[in-house]
This record gives C-alpha cells, sequence and structure tokens, in this order.
C-alpha cells in the first residue's frame, strides 16, 4: 500500500507529509499557490474575517488527518503552541481566545492550503495584523472579565479600577491610526458613555471603603471617566452620601444603645434583693457599663468616617511592583478585624461591600446568548430562591466545593505530537 506524498514548500525547508493514505497511489508533486494576495481594506468588516478563522479551525479539526497535516507544518516551523481552540460564536471572550491561539500559527495555514486545495479559509497577512490589533483591544476587556470572574464571590470594590481602565482603553484606541479599530471602539466608547453616563453610586461607595483605594481612588478616576465639570459633581455626590449613610447609622446604634441601657436599668431595679450580698461589685459594675454606653452616644466633633477618610491607604509588599492590586484581598476580613476600631463604621462597610455587584454570572454577562427560564424557574416566589442561594453558598463553603462555570464553554483540541504514516 501506498501513499501520495506532498512537498510543501516551508521556505529554507521542504516539507513531505502524507495527509490520507491511499491505495495504488503515486507519488506526485502539488503545484503551490503564493500567498494570497491581499485585497482587504480598512472598511472590510472585522467579522467577516474573523468568520474565516472560526471556519478554517472548523474545518482542520475536523479531521484527523487534517489535524495531523497542520500539526507537522506546525512543528516543522518550530511553533510553542499546540492546541487549537474553537469558540462559541455568541460569547465573545471564546472569540478572543480563539483569535489569541489561532494568530500564533498564521505561517502554518497558507502552507496547508498548498496541501489541501479544499481548504477555503485562507486569512492574508495583513488581515492576520487585524486580528492583532482587534485582540490589543479585547485584551483589556479580557482582564477585567477575569477580575470578575476570578473571584468565586467577587465585591463591589473591585470593579471601579476595572472601569477606569475600560475607560482608558477606549479613549486611546478611539485616536487609533487604523480606521476599523477607530470605528469600532468609537462605537464601543458611545456605548459605554451611555451606561456609565451616572455614576454608580454602590460601586463608588465600595471602592471607598477598600483600605487600598480609599477615597483616592474617587480623586484620581474621576476626572478620568467623566469629562469636566462633571467629574467634579460626581465626586461630590459620593462623598455626600456616605456622610448621610454613617449619620443614619449612628442614629439606628444610638437607638439601640438607648434600649439596652434601659433593659439594664429595669433588670437592676428588679434584682434590689440581691444588691445586699453583693453590693459594691454589682453596682460598680452596673454604673461603669451605664458611664460607657451614654458616652457612646455622645457625638464626638470628628466622626470616625472622617478619621477613615483621612487615613493613609493600605499597600503591601506585594503590590509595590505591580499595576493592578491583588484581587484576593479579603476586605470583608480586613473590616471584622477593624470592628472594634470602627464599631459602627465596619458594620455601614461590611453591609454595602457584601451587596452584589451584578445578580447574573459574569459569563453570561459577555455573552450574547439568551438565558433559558423553565416555567418551573419562572414560578418560583422571591424567598425561595433566596432560600435556595443561601443553601448553595453555605454547602459550598461547608464542604469546600467550588462553582461550577455557567458560561459556554469553547472547544479546545490539543494538536497530535506525530503524524499517521
Amino acid at each position: 500500500m501506498e501513499s501520495e506524498d506532498i512537498e510543501v514548500d516551508l521556505g529554507d525547508d521542504t516539507l513531505t507529509v502524507n495527509p490520507t493514505p491511499r491505495s495504488g497511489g503515486s507519488s506526485s508533486t502539488e503545484n503551490t499557490p503564493d500567498q494570497p494576495v491581499d485585497t482587504v481594506s480598512p472598511a472590510v468588516e472585522i467579522g467577516d474575517i474573523i468568520d474565516s478563522v472560526r471556519q478554517s479551525i472548523k474545518y482542520i479539526v475536523a479531521s484527523e488527518g487534517r489535524l495531523n497535516v497542520f500539526s507537522e507544518i506546525a512543528k516543522r516551523l518550530h511553533l510553542p503552541c499546540k492546541k487549537l481552540i474553537l469558540d462559541v460564536p455568541t460569547c465573545w471572550t471564546n472569540t478572543y481566545m480563539m483569535l489569541e491561539t489561532a494568530i500564533r500559527f498564521k505561517e502554518v495555514f497558507p502552507r496547508y492550503h498548498r496541501v489541501d486545495q479544499t481548504f477555503q479559509w485562507v486569512v492574508s497577512l495583513k488581515q492576520w495584523d487585524m486580528v492583532d490589533n482587534i485582540n490589543q483591544v479585547l485584551l483589556g476587556f479580557n482582564d477585567v472579565t477575569n477580575v470578575v470572574s476570578g473571584s468565586d464571590y467577587p465585591t463591589t470594590n473591585l470593579f471601579l479600577p476595572e472601569i477606569r481602565r475600560m475607560k482608558e482603553v477606549l479613549m486611546i484606541k478611539c485616536e487609533d491610526m487604523n480606521d476599523y479599530i477607530r470605528l469600532m471602539t468609537t462605537k464601543m466608547a458611545a456605548k459605554f458613555d451611555k451606561y456609565w453616563g451616572d455614576s454608580n453610586l454602590l460601586m463608588s461607595l465600595a471602592a471607598i471603603f477598600d483600605p487600598r483605594y480609599n477615597i483616592k481612588l474617587i480623586n484620581l478616576f474621576f476626572p478620568i471617566i467623566y469629562p469636566g465639570a462633571e467629574a467634579s459633581t460626581h465626586i461630590h455626590n459620593v462623598l455626600t452620601i456616605p456622610q448621610e449613610l454613617f449619620e443614619l447609622y449612628v442614629y439606628t446604634h444610638n437607638a439601640f444603645i438607648l434600649q439596652e441601657t434601659t433593659q439594664v436599668n429595669a433588670s437592676s431595679s428588679s434584682s434590689a434583693i440581691v444588691r445586699d450580698v453583693v453590693p459594691k461589685v454589682s453596682l460598680g459594675r452596673s454604673r461603669y457599663f451605664e458611664h460607657i454606653r451614654s458616652s457612646d452616644t455622645i457625638r464626638p466633633i470628628k466622626t470616625y468616617l472622617h478619621v477613615y477618610l483621612e487615613e493613609d491607604v493600605y499597600i503591601s509588599d506585594k503590590n509595590e511592583n505591580r499595576d493592578d492590586m491583588e484581587i484576593d484581598f479579603e476586605v470583608l476580613a480586613c473590616w471584622n478585624y477593624n470592628a472594634l476600631k470602627y464599631r459602627i463604621l465596619s458594620k455601614m462597610a461590611r453591609d454595602i461591600l457584601a451587596v452584589p455587584i451584578s445578580t447574573v454570572a459574569s459569563e453570561s454577562s459577555f455573552s450574547a446568548g439568551g438565558r433559558v427560564i423553565e416555567p418551573h424557574r419562572a414560578s418560583l416566589s422571591i424567598e425561595t430562591v433566596l432560600m435556595l442561594l443561601c443553601d448553595s453558598d453555605w454547602m459550598r463553603t461547608l464542604y469546600g466545593i467550588k462553582r461550577k462555570s455557567a458560561g459556554e464553554k469553547y472547544i479546545e483540541v490539543e494538536l497530535p505530537t506525530t503524524t499517521t504514516t
């Protein structure tokens, strides 16, 4: 049994591969076409190029023989990447990973075309450059996605720095020298400004109560996110809300202390018969705690909120040489640790940080696919849903079970190490 050997020009080397074993064949040399002439203009929709990449990968991974030929060419070119990724078209993060991997094989695809003439989706070098430029834009957004999905329970304080990063990327890319980049990012920036035109108070408050950021993050980032005087207005609004909220927590705390003091006094008067047994100790303790409770309700000249806002930000040694702060910083644990120093403020901070930034899974937020709601799910009451969510979280914490990704999964295909002969 013989097979048809095909020579592929690799520049300095010539590769002989055997894509499909055949009976009674004879050795022959295919005519190899040159690199396709680039006729793409900057106005061509990038979606067509992405679809060509997707179809080419789908074609190659559909057959073991094609995959063997592709792998052999990649091996002779000494390419380090050993896998191809086929995305889910409705999930742009999948598409980013597919393009990021495929671009490493940009020299393999045209050479494979010389072996397999039925392979029609050849992307030119200039088109690959367009894909690379697009991916440079998507890289920043992919990093933001990883921050959001990198934690099982991302607290709200993580998001404002990432919003600033996206805004800065869009501002830079809107001035890009390439028309297609400017066109794409201008549309993205318009949607970004429409969505984030109003300051998100919850996100801003959460950033303030992160000891790494405090008010300094607001003062630095708001002029980037919002234009001109609008930034000053938003900063003033953000600073006003914590003070009003803190006063409400102080009022609630004082009311609780007053009620507790009343109960203690009533208990003391009803237990007068005990005083003749231990009069001095009991009376001394009661007076002391009563004094502490009453003094705790006296309004200080400078509130603990002002004291916290004037403190220096927390920067660990691990973060000094990094552009981004550690996402595994336990901000809630930090406020638990400082609960004795900031009794009222710590409760307020924990209540704010406990609010999720979104009720939708991060993978679903970046997917164009729809969510399927069954009739049984739609009929659940709010109380039942809350109980199920709480039970689910408690069970995961109790048994150390990691939350499974709800996102749409791409297909990852490893290249074979040896070809079939």
